[in-house]
């Protein structure tokens, strides 16, 4: 397979620094993309050092086993990272894990590869499935949904202010043309159906979003994940979380706060309760610069969010 490995990853540094790897720590890429965090912490481990990386797209899985397939120090899992608990528990390191990293959304690879219909910018089959071989691809689901449905969607994982008149148009098209099969026959028809543009944002921006989330359950995915961390972490291990959009940010935050608060007391307890944090917040949601920004300004959006498990 001849792939590309010049892919830099978003906040490259920030998050080498986030996961303050150890020689002889055990972590866990949960989206290895194409690698570029996963190579640099394995510069870092030494012999005792483990990494275990997890993907749902099966290129990505390819990448891995092509670029580090024979490392002992690595090992590949395709799937969703909120299967983590059971990756991590079958070998053992259940509250031993150093260090759990988080890229979420899609990856540059993927935006860029007109095959798989992630993007409106580019002419191709509506699929959006980060892994193709599971589930219902974006034009399966919208030559099924009803409006209501569709509506909501776009209203829930996209916040598109005019969610009812765009699943409204996709009905319509559906009933008197046949279902939307491709990237650009969506991008056209939203185009048409969105009475107003924001400065500097394509009108297909937020539909395309939410679909993408949607069909790939990316935020219960997200909820699953963060509910087994604190278990998978040694006292001291980090979690290290970048996100592009709010709606995945504002659970990563209302979920480091809530974890800092500590357990709270059940209901009508008659005796004192003392709060038992079990994560910290390390410093302050991190940025990309102005130079990664003016290199690549996907990276706009993204937020780096750190937290310290407690013993």
């Amino acid at each position: 397979m001849n792939v590309s490995l010049h892919h830099r990853p978003v906040l490259f540094a920030e998050v080498l620094e986030a996961l303050a790897v150890r020689p002889d720590g055990r972590y866990v890429d949960g989206t290895f993309g194409r690698g570029g965090h996963a190579g640099a912490i394995l510069a870092q481990l030494g012999a005792e050092g483990r990494l275990l990386a997890v993907d749902k797209d099966p290129t990505a899985v390819a990448v891995a086993r092509e670029r580090f397939g024979s490392d002992p120090r690595f090992a590949i899992e395709q799937g969703s990272f909120a299967a983590l608990a059971s990756l991590v528990a079958a070998r053992g390191w259940t509250g031993q894990v150093n260090g759990i990293l988080l890229d979420l959304g899609v990856s540059s690879p993927q935006l860029d590869d007109p095959s798989r219909g992630f993007s409106f910018r580019l002419a191709g089959p509506l699929d959006m499935r980060m892994d193709p071989g599971a589930g219902l691809s974006a034009a399966d689901w919208l030559a099924a949904a009803d409006e209501a449905e569709i509506s909501q969607v776009l209203r829930d994982y996209g916040e598109e202010r005019h969610a009812r008149r765009i699943a409204r148009a996709i009905v319509a098209h559906r009933t008197a043309q046949g279902p939307i099969t491709t990237t650009e026959g969506l991008s056209e028809l939203i185009a048409r159906a969105n009475p107003s543009r924001e400065p500097g944002k394509d009108p297909a921006t937020r539909t395309f979003q939410a679909i993408r989330i949607f069909i790939n359950r990316e935020l219960e995915d997200l909820e699953t994940v963060l509910s087994q961390v604190i278990d998978l972490l040694a006292p001291g291990g980090r979690l290290a979380v970048i996100s592009f959009h709010s709606l995945e940010d504002r659970r990563v935050k209302r979920f480091i706060r809530q974890e800092e608060k500590g357990t709270p007391p059940p209901p009508d307890l008659p005796i004192r309760w003392e709060h038992q944090p079990r994560l910290v917040a390390v410093g302050k949601a991190i940025r990309p610069g102005e130079q990664e920004l003016a290199e690549n300004p996907r990276a706009r959006s993204a937020v780096l969010r750190i937290a310290e498990r407690l013993a």
